[in-house]
């Protein structure tokens, strides 16, 4: 589905657009400009400054940009012909741009960057047959959880397999004593119940993701398992901003469990008391018979579309993934890198709050590759807080996700049916 710069700036018609972050003209000059975002950007002049760049690079030059007025900033840059030769883009944001056409495939003399990757996440930037992106760094979800609270009730770690983790809820809730539970699932994020539903082998989309596949068995037992854990109590229905201090309710026993990403490292050995350091670990999460799934995340590198210099562009790229590269990036950013072989030699496979991400990232699912994505999923997530509530039993709510998935999906649907290729 392509759309033009026509089309998109009259999407864009109407919506307050932020300041441009260094104005038009980005693919300008002599030199080649990246745009990055956050920490990542931050960190990004020093790790150039370690590369071996040939005679001849263009001066490179990096523009970074504010997370939260990145989308925006790559819609309005492709609207009035200003992105820059390479950027920094979320994986959760390739199928968009490259339905806008806003992104150049990756070139047959760079496919070799994809070897030593996690799959799932290689995955996620292969649309239409074509791979659009190069992974620059990971991440995904899991458990952060208790270790003193769960060997109390008689686990070394958390259980794998659903039914055996709910009876250790069951015993964490039961000594963390009244008016506090067992894990924390905000009923205003989709991705706990996102990664339940990737655990139970749920589709999500079908028909070319042109439909919603909400109703069918899998998706219905993830929302039955995921609505069971508040009906017995295991998780309190609350949002997210009626926690107060997530670290300090984690350490006073409100819950023992809540998921998160390897951001969230740092923020435990910094928030958390020194009493608590030895009472924290991650787990992979738990699935119906196993080890569960979850989204592969992340950030990933492109070249845009009809910039100058692309094999120049290429190059740096190449030359961001190298092993040298990656550990320096790991080492600046604190970020898991992309390549497989950067873990044994940053030492994180042997890291024992680290090494589940990896174990849980052989294990991810890509998501659907429709631009339409994050707004399914946000319809989903209001859906399901209702089904807790209990405005909708599990079939209504399976059904009424699928009917405001396909309303979302129409267009898609129509080019599908007008032989449009997506």
């Amino acid at each position: 589905m392509q759309l033009t710069r026509r089309q998109i700036t009259g999407a864009l018609a109407g919506v307050p657009l932020l300041p441009m972050l260094g104005g038009c003209g980005a693919r300008g000059g002599d030199g080649l400009t990246i745009w990055a975002m956050g920490n990542e950007a931050a960190s990004l002049p020093a790790l150039l400054d370690t590369l071996a760049l040939p005679a001849g690079t263009p001066p490179i030059r990096v523009q970074p940009l504010p997370w939260t007025a990145a989308h925006e900033k790559l819609l309005t840059g492709f609207a009035g012909g200003s992105l820059p030769a390479i950027g920094q883009v979320g994986n959760s944001w390739i199928a968009e741009m490259a339905a806008i056409g806003a992104i150049a495939p990756v070139p047959a003399s760079a496919e070799h960057l994809l070897t030593d990757q996690f799959p799932a996440v290689v995955d996620t930037n292969r649309i239409a047959g074509k791979t659009w992106a190069v992974p620059w760094y990971v991440d995904t979800r899991l458990q952060f959880y208790r270790k003193d609270m769960f060997a109390r009730a008689g686990y070394a770690t958390p259980p794998l397999v659903w039914s055996e983790w709910k009876g250790a809820l069951h015993k964490v809730k039961a000594l963390a004593g009244p008016g506090n539970y067992a894990v924390l699932l905000p009923v205003n994020e989709f991705e706990q119940l996102l990664t339940i539903a990737l655990s139970s082998g749920a589709r999500l989309l079908r028909d070319n993701g042109a439909r919603g596949a909400f109703s069918e068995p899998e998706f219905k037992e993830a929302l039955a398992f995921y609505k069971s854990l508040f009906d017995e109590r295991l998780a309190p229905i609350a949002s997210a901003t009626q926690i107060s201090n997530i670290w300090d309710e984690f350490a006073k026993g409100f819950f023992s469990i809540f998921t998160s990403g390897p951001w969230t490292i740092g923020d435990m050995k910094s928030r958390l008391a020194p009493a608590m350091q030895a009472n924290w670990g991650t787990a992979p999460n738990p699935g119906p018979t196993g080890i569960g799934s979850a989204a592969p995340g992340g950030s990933s590198l492109v070249v845009f579309s009809g910039a100058d210099r692309t094999d120049a562009a290429w190059d740096v790229i190449s030359r961001l993934l190298a092993p040298s590269a990656q550990l320096k990036f790991q080492q600046l950013t604190g970020d898991l890198p992309a390549r497989r072989s950067v873990w044994a030699q940053a030492g994180l496979a042997a890291d024992p709050v680290v090494a589940p991400f990896a174990t849980q990232l052989d294990r991810a699912t890509a998501l659907p590759k429709v631009p339409e994505w994050e707004r399914i999923v946000t319809e989903m997530q209001v859906v399901a807080e209702r089904m807790v509530r209990g405005q909708y039993d599990i079939d209504q709510a399976a059904a009424e996700i699928d009917r405001r998935a396909d309303r979302l999906l129409e267009k898609r649907r129509w080019m599908l049916d007008k032989g449009h290729a997506l």
